[in-house]
């Protein structure tokens, strides 16, 4: 068996799963609501700051998304990161580490009704994933090696398929948590084309698609979306697991998420009583900790979560329709490294930790989650950038910045030094750490437009427009970094920083890579491809560094994982890398 096989009790950055992922913070509440059939007290509601983008898993990119609900793999992973089975029942490893042999559980159904065999699976990877005329992220994180061969998938069996991988890969096992697509309703759509030749795969399973038409292989299934409003979640009763006395889980009717307009909103509602859970950022902690009692919940703390935030220069140097991305003068700012190094030293992290997050946090130094095995501290010898204007204006100076009779920065044409920095508005955490920035680079002669846009304008820009100049945004983390290899890798569809347009986008001329860039690529190649966790740990040592000297992120505070959930929500076993209800299907509701 190789349950313990290929390495680690890591968690997935839900980029492996979703592609993108953008972190936005959540809070929760819980309403009464009228279903299709009776109004219940049984149920778990959430609050997201946004609606989903798509209801589609090969073609979702970003979060909020449904599929850690209506979505499951062959495997998954509990609250430690340990993989676990999911839709397979065990599997095998072969003498020479490259091919795994998949038994699936017995009489697995969809939402439908309909059997789910490694047809099924089958389908999801060689017409969907593997296929590329359907433009998913997943894809990226499936190709091996220095040539980015697929993996092989063969059905040997209604209950048995094989994945064989061009060579040994570390994290491969790790990625078939990925959500298994139903065949039975999606094949046609993936043959059939529209009449640009495109499949019709991309315009299946949207927004405005009637729940009864999306099926599900997860826990819960879609019972009905309002956008703007809600989306609420039923439990599917065809869902393989039971627990020891063999009863039918999970235990909760409902799940619904509730869209709130900001976190100032969601935490009125929690603090009203209408709320199940808040994810308790560093500014409410103080307050929401007086209430615990009274207000019948009780406040998990996680120690350090596993996401980042950071600050990221806009690279690319390509054009498009013979107009540069980026305006040619703020280009060579941000291509010039010592410009970056000093933007990292006229940051004030340690304000942020004292006056944004409460003193609830550290400085967060590495692209690699701080509970993860791979992470490198700053006492092992990580390289880090702890506020010091004096020497940020040394660095300027060395790249051929100087200062105005005004004391502003300007280049060595007398351009001032002026950009735009970008988030997504609703998160006050990010808008607060925005506003720091402005102030803190203002006192070294750096003016900057900070501007919180809608969460889709910002991954509208991101993906497709490219026209940016920096921006504030954070990663969900986990546990294994190649997890992250689709933002690292320079062909990969979340290299935000210098991206290359996945296919169907209008593409570039003169995009240029940089030699780090092509480094840090080849190398998180080369850690998937080693078995062995101390080597293994060795090649991510020296990809921090290299992140850590060329500065494509600057990364800021690493925030302790907390989340105040109601005391009503019964079996909760709180988790740093998965949260509060990684294990909902053992949930119970009890208002007693």
């Amino acid at each position: 068996m190789l349950k313990n096989m290929f390495l680690s009790k890591w968690r997935r950055l839900s980029i492996v799963s979703i592609g993108l992922a953008i972190a936005i913070g959540i809070g929760s509440c819980r309403v009464l609501l009228q279903s299709s059939s009776a109004q219940t007290n049984n149920q778990l509601v959430y609050g997201i700051l946004s609606d989903p983008k798509t209801f589609n898993p090969a073609l979702s990119n970003e979060s909020p998304n449904i599929f850690g609900y209506v979505g499951e793999g062959l495997i998954t992973e509990n609250g430690k990161g340990e993989i676990e089975p999911a839709l397979a029942e065990s599997w095998t490893l072969s003498p020479d580490k490259k091919t795994i042999a998949f038994t699936l559980k017995k009489n697995l159904k969809w939402s439908d009704g309909a059997p789910l065999t490694t047809d099924d699976v089958a389908f999801t990877f060689n017409e969907v994933y593997f296929n590329d005329d359907i433009p998913t992220d997943t894809r990226d994180i499936l190709k091996i090696g220095k040539d980015r061969k697929l993996p092989t998938v063969k059905k040997i069996g209604d209950d048995r398929v094989e994945f064989t991988t061009p060579e040994p890969f570390a994290p491969f096992l790790r990625t078939l948590g990925i959500s298994i697509l139903p065949a039975h309703k999606l094949r046609p759509t993936v043959v059939q084309k529209d009449k640009s030749g495109k499949p019709l795969f991309l315009s299946t399973w949207g927004l405005n698609t009637k729940p009864a038409d999306l099926v599900s292989n997860g826990m819960y299934m879609v019972d009905a979306y309002t956008p703007g409003e809600r989306i609420v979640f039923k439990k599917n009763p065809y869902y393989w697991r039971k627990d020891a006395q063999g009863q039918q889980q999970p235990y909760i009717d409902r799940v619904v998420w509730q869209i709130v307009e900001s976190t100032d909103t969601a935490l009125v509602q929690f603090r009203s009583g209408g709320l199940d859970s808040f994810n308790v950022s560093p500014d409410f902690f103080s307050l929401l900790k007086k209430e615990e009692q009274k207000g019948g919940y009780k406040i998990y703390n996680g120690g350090p979560a596993t996401g980042t935030t950071f600050v990221s220069f806009n690279l690319n140097e390509g054009e498009r329709d013979g107009k540069p991305l980026v305006d040619p003068v703020k280009s060579r700012w941000f291509n010039n490294v010592k410009f970056r190094q000093a933007i990292a030293y006229g940051i004030n992290r340690q304000r942020m930790i004292n006056n944004i997050y409460r003193g609830l946090g550290a400085p967060q130094d590495s692209p690699i989650s701080v509970p993860s095995p791979y992470y490198l501290s700053r006492e092992q010898g990580l390289p880090f950038y702890d506020y010091n204007p004096k020497k940020a204006k040394e660095l300027f100076a060395e790249a051929g910045f100087k200062y105005n009779e005004q004391n502003k920065l300007v280049d060595d044409r007398d351009n001032p030094v002026r950009f735009t920095l970008i988030t997504n508005s609703g998160n006050k955490i990010r808008e607060a750490l925005g506003t720091q920035i402005k102030q803190d680079l203002a006192l070294i002669g750096v003016e900057v437009d900070f501007t919180p846009i809608a969460f889709s304008l910002l991954i509208d820009r991101i993906d497709n427009s490219l026209q940016w100049d920096s921006l504030l945004i954070g990663f969900t983390g986990g546990i294994e970094p190649n997890d992250g290899a689709n933002f690292w890798s320079v062909d990969g569809g979340s290299h935000i920083f210098n991206l290359k347009p996945q296919k169907g986008k209008p593409q570039l001329t003169d995009r240029r890579v940089a030699d780090w860039e092509k480094k840090i690529d080849d190398l998180y190649i080369q850690a998937a491809q080693e078995l062995d966790e101390g080597k293994r740990r060795q090649i991510y040592i020296e990809t921090q560094k290299i992140t850590q000297e060329n500065l494509p992120c600057i990364y800021l505070v690493n925030p302790l994982s907390l989340s105040a959930v109601k005391n009503r929500v019964q079996g909760i076993d709180y988790s740093p890398i998965n949260g509060p209800f990684w294990n909902l299907y053992g949930l119970k509701i009890s208002d007693r």
